[in-house]
């Protein structure tokens, strides 16, 4: 249907009309336009920048299978895509348009435009048979009407079907008769009688012409075939019937009754109904029953596909040959009922959506269409349950799904959304369908530490690298935004910076010691660990930790008296007329340990006399155990020791020499003795010595000889010079007889000489109630001195006493 004329006519009648009603374009073009060609500027019509179609995707939403148009993003033109055929879109239906959208993202814009497509006058009216046959009696009077079969032309407005016209005809008229929709049909109308006998039948032609320019027409042939009998036609009781159905009926239901009546009688006056003038392709849903005249429903029937029919019927006498006939038209008109739910389509969804989304986000639009009429076409969308989300109405039939509130990944990290779009009727009909929607995490939630401060505990002495504790820090964000690391917060501990003493691993957040710790050193440490997360910005919060050092016995006592010197005899003093419970001594130590390690206890190891003296367990204090007489030695030589309560216990060990007498002069001699006994012992071993080495060296010559004699010469003078031994200046601390039993009631005061000649006092013995000390060195040469200053006497009841 085609041609060079066509293409030319179509080029010259293009146009595009262009109309802004609430915000939707509406083009108006003509059909068989060729692919590629121009239907409207959709950027300059909506007022849009080309680079905004380029850069927010714009692409079209055509509900048509086909798609007719396309969009050309660089020029924002609409251009046709596919051969428009009107009569293929909208068949009859006038006038014909469809609808498309324009989607455009970031924003998400939506845009509706209207192509409304004008029919060209590419059909020419045709029959649906090449001849019609009419058998018509003889007897047929004037005026008689015979409905022709009506052509079919596609098009619709002036270029559809617009008269008929009958050629070679002297019996016959044509009468053209106008439907309810407007279509044209036409009916032969005998005009003068005819005769068999002198024609028995007759040839016809039909033309049925359209109004297109230019003008098209189609044309058949007419076969009247002259019957003779049959005086009387069936008559029906109405020209029109009219009949009304629902869509939802049953098969098998009888819609209508028509009614003929033949005044004939006996065979003749039986009459037949049938449908008539059916075209080719339709599908009728009704068939009539021959005899009774009941039209039934035999097919479906969808008052969205048709919403009313008009059927031809004719009845017939039982005559095959010559059989009269009249017509009649049925009218059924099918009642809508709501028999579709609504369809939803998904024109653009976006997931995930990030949770600082402000409320009022959209993240989808849909498109929800009801093919009902009325009220049962009439829809409506909301949201199932309680959830942030809302969905409102757009234009036409369309929604947009958007955020109701501020969202939160930590309380909703996803979701399903369920829109529910029903319709008006009653009952109303409904679908749902569901999107699955994801909530993008951004770093809005610091780290938080699981508890407050922590606090553990570490022996000292500890390996580097022992594990203290571990820290925790959880961050409800996800991904890296969740990523905790551990830091420490640098700052002073004792002077030095806090990673000299801990570190902590990154990721598990296990706090290490960097080295031994000493609980004398230092007992505490207090730090604080930061907790920060892997977003951009990082968040991040901080706890104290407190790590509380724990004491282990690595310190034994230490013995701060009696002193021990290196080569002085240090000895107590107890009388002989000394009761039970005499108080010698006070052995004092000190352990730098702490809590139970620090606590000493005091015990004898060895004394000379184990049943003369006890040392107290807890104090250390020296006492007499029975009453000294004059059997007991003078000297005696206690062992203590000091022992503290750890686990394993340390200890130390201390000699306390006691002078068991009455006078200094006892004492002097008994010590004297000692020191001498030590020096001749010391002299014993050294000539033993040289003796060896004399002899071994017999063989050496003279010279060497000599050189030996001189050696033990040298020797001898120096073993005299070193027999002029120092005095050592002693002073011990003072201690208190507890018991009040002092010993030395009276005041003693001796001068001692070395030799007549020399008036050097070398020892004096102060008063009564000084402390009972002598010191004994080995190498002195024998003087004492007393070691006291007038103050010291004066101020102190108990001063040590030196003998050098």
């Amino acid at each position: 249907m085609k041609g060079t004329s066509l293409d030319l006519r179509v080029s010259i009648l293009l146009f595009c009309v262009v109309t802004a009603i609430s915000g939707q374009i509406r083009y108006s073009i003509p059909e068989e336009m060729r692919k590629g060609l121009f239907v409207g500027d959709v950027a300059k019509d909506l007022g849009l920048d080309v680079k905004r179609l380029v850069s927010g995707r714009a692409r079209l939403v055509i509900d048509n299978e086909i798609q007719y148009v396309t969009l050309n993003q660089n020029k924002g033109h609409i251009v046709v895509n596919e051969r428009i055929d009107r009569e293929k879109i909208c068949a009859k239906k006038s006038p014909c348009s469809f609808s498309l959208e324009i989607v455009l993202e970031d924003p998400l814009e939506l845009f509706s435009i209207t192509v409304e497509i004008q029919d060209v006058n590419d059909h020419a009216p045709a029959f649906p048979k090449k001849e019609i046959h009419l058998e018509i009696s003889e007897s047929t009077p004037t005026g008689t009407v015979f409905l022709l079969d009506s052509a079919a032309d596609p098009d619709v407005g002036i270029n559809s079907l617009q008269s008929y016209s009958l050629k070679t005809s002297d019996h016959f008229i044509l009468k053209q008769q106008t439907r309810a929709d407007g279509s044209k049909f036409a009916e032969l109308v005998l005009e003068h009688g005819l005769d068999r006998e002198k024609q028995s039948e007759h040839r016809l032609i039909l033309t049925a012409v359209d109004g297109g320019e230019p003008q098209r027409s189609g044309t058949v042939k007419i076969h009247v075939s002259v019957l003779d009998a049959n005086d009387n036609a069936p008559v029906f009781t109405q020209s029109v019937y009219k009949s009304s159905v629902s869509e939802n009926v049953s098969r098998g239901t009888v819609v209508a009754i028509v009614s003929a009546v033949d005044a004939d009688q006996g065979f003749n006056g039986n009459v037949t109904y049938s449908f008539t003038h059916l075209e080719e392709d339709s599908s009728c849903p009704f068939t009539i029953n021959p005899y009774t005249g009941e039209v039934t429903l035999t097919g479906e029937i969808d008052y969205e596909v048709s919403s009313n029919y008009e059927i031809n019927i004719q009845a017939k006498d039982p005559w095959d040959q010559g059989g009269l006939t009249d017509s009649c038209k049925i009218e059924i008109e099918v009642i809508d009922v709501n028999d579709n739910a609504p369809v939803i389509n998904v024109m653009s969804f976006t997931s995930p959506v990030s949770e600082d989304s402000p409320s009022g986000t959209t993240i989808g639009i849909i498109n929800v269409k009801d093919i009902d009429s009325g009220d049962n076409g009439q829809v409506r969308c909301i949201i199932e349950g309680n959830i942030p989300f809302k969905i409102k109405s757009n234009v036409r039939n369309y929604f947009a799904l958007m955020t109701d509130a501020a969202l939160d990944r930590e309380d909703l990290s996803e979701c399903n959304i369920t829109v529910i779009a029903s319709d008006a009727g009653s009952p109303p009909l409904s679908t749902k369908t569901t999107f699955h929607l994801k909530i993008s995490d951004v770093n809005d939630n610091a780290p938080v530490f699981q508890r407050g401060p922590y606090s553990a505990f570490i022996s000292e002495n500890n390996p580097p690298g022992a594990s203290i504790l571990s820290v925790y820090a959880k961050d409800p964000d996800e991904n890296q935004n969740a990523r905790v690391s551990y830091i420490l917060e640098e700052h002073g501990i004792g002077g030095s910076p806090v990673s000299d003493c801990v570190s902590i691993n990154a990721e598990s957040g296990v706090v290490h010691a960097v080295r031994s710790f000493d609980y004398e050193q230092l007992k505490e440490l207090v730090f604080v660990v930061k907790a920060q997360d892997g977003g951009s910005p990082p968040l991040s919060s901080n706890v104290t930790v407190k790590i509380m050092i724990q004491d282990q016995n690595d310190n034994p006592p230490q013995v701060l008296y009696p002193v021990q010197t290196g080569g002085s005899v240090v000895a107590e003093m107890v009388p002989r007329t000394a009761d039970v419970g005499y108080l010698v001594t006070k052995v004092v130590a000190v352990d730098v340990d702490s809590g139970q390690n620090a606590w000493l206890s005091y015990k004898l190891q060895k004394a000379t006399d184990r049943a003369l003296f006890e040392v107290g367990l807890q104090n250390g204090e020296i006492r007499t155990i029975r009453q000294v007489n004059d059997k007991d030695a003078v000297k005696q030589r206690l062992t203590v020791i000091v022992e503290d309560n750890g686990q394993p216990s340390r200890s130390a060990a201390v000699i306390v020499n006691v002078a068991v007498a009455d006078s200094f002069p006892e004492v002097l001699s008994e010590f004297t003795d000692f020191t001498h006994d030590k020096e001749y012992n010391d002299n014993l071993t050294f000539y033993l010595v040289l003796a060896l080495a004399v002899v071994s060296f017999l063989f050496i010559t003279c010279v060497v000889v000599i050189i030996s004699v001189k050696i033990y010469r040298w020797r001898q003078s120096r073993t005299l010079y070193q027999s002029n031994l120092p005095v050592i200046p002693y002073y011990p601390p003072r201690y208190s007889d507890t018991l009040g039993t002092g010993t030395l009631q009276h005041v003693y005061n001796y001068e001692v000489c070395r030799t007549t000649d020399s008036r050097k006092s070398d020892c004096k013995f102060g008063r009564a109630g000084s402390q009972n000390v002598l010191i004994m060195d080995p190498s002195s040469t024998g003087t004492m001195q007393r070691i006291q200053s007038e103050k010291s006497i004066l101020d102190e009841p108990d001063s040590p006493l030196e003998v050098s």
